[in-house]
């Protein structure tokens, strides 16, 4: 049993998964944010250009 808890106490797979997954949210947090602001600046854009056109 002891060997067990060392085994898990000094095993570091479960570290690097969760730091993977913080990058990840962070990642898709930015990704995310950045995506809506283009569109809606895009959005606006177009919007701009077609009723300069009509």
């Amino acid at each position: 049993m002891t060997n067990l808890a060392l085994k898990f106490w000094t095993e570091d797979t479960a570290q690097d998964i969760a730091e993977y997954a913080v990058m990840l949210a962070v990642i898709l947090v930015l990704v995310v944010g950045t995506i809506r602001l283009v569109g809606s600046n895009a959005n606006n854009a177009f919007s701009s250009v077609a009723s300069s056109i009509q």
